[in-house]
């Protein structure tokens, strides 16, 4: 069964930073990567203070950082009214993303190869270094994503794919007991449409299924259809939505 409050407890212990401070039951990640559950508030506990104080004090921890002051809103929210008070303030709802799950069957994760792409397990450093070039980050965002990924407690697996020496798509696998979330998932535009992201996530989640997942679960954004159609033919569906809110310019 896929409990949805689960893996949305996984997804934030998948995501390990340093940089992050908790203020009246709020958790607010200050990492300059690019990922902005990296670098927003995620409102996970109810807390005592007036919501107008707990928001004031958001928006002077991310200016003294010169980061752009963002919400991570889900259905799991506190307080529920949050997303209407932050609207009232001005902030925009953006990047609609859908969490996708699940149920693995080991015998049913599909056995897939690309000709001429050879499958590479790789250091957390080695991994970095590939998702910048293929993502185009610039050295500090290339650094948090490092610091993340050497900070996890969690049972992590790197894959690149690799054609004449040459990286072409990347992805990851954080396990935490049964559940197993895939992450950054990305592939050269040159590379795009022959499948290579499926072989990468498919023997990613069989080793994690030989190592005792059993719910594999990953955030998606809304409008990406070949994202979608890809995890699709995995058996991912939709177990609930979340979205950001942050202030007219800074919705990035």
């Amino acid at each position: 069964m896929i409990d949805a409050r689960r893996i949305e407890e996984a997804g934030l212990n998948a995501m390990q930073t340093q940089r992050q401070l908790f203020f009246d039951g709020w958790l607010l990640r200050v990492s300059p990567g690019k990922a902005k559950r990296g670098r927003s508030v995620n409102p996970i506990g109810s807390g005592t203070r007036p919501l107008d104080e707990r928001i004031a004090h958001c928006e002077r921890v991310y200016a003294e950082r010169d980061l752009p002051t963002l919400f991570r809103l889900t259905p799991f929210a506190h307080p529920p009214h949050l997303d209407r008070a932050l609207d009232a303030r001005g902030y925009r709802a953006f990047d609609p993303t859908l969490v996708q799950a699940v149920v693995l069957d080991g015998a049913a994760i599909p056995v897939l190869a690309v000709s001429g792409v050879s499958f590479v397990e790789a250091t957390a450093d080695a991994f970095a270094d590939a998702v910048a070039r293929l993502r185009g980050s610039s050295a500090t965002q290339r650094e948090a994503h490092r610091e993340r990924l050497a900070h996890t407690p969690l049972d992590a697996r790197y894959a690149v794919a690799v054609v004449d020496g040459i990286d072409v798509a990347a992805a990851k696998v954080a396990r935490e007991g049964e559940a197993v979330g895939v992450f950054d998932v990305v592939t050269a535009e040159s590379h795009r449409r022959r499948g290579i992201a499926s072989m990468l996530v498919a023997r990613l989640l069989a080793r994690a299924w030989e190592r005792g997942a059993r719910v594999a679960y990953l955030q998606v954004d809304a409008g990406n259809a070949p994202a979608l159609a890809v995890y699709r033919r995995f058996g991912f569906a939709t177990a609930y939505e979340y979205h950001y809110r942050g202030r007219e310019g800074e919705c990035r």
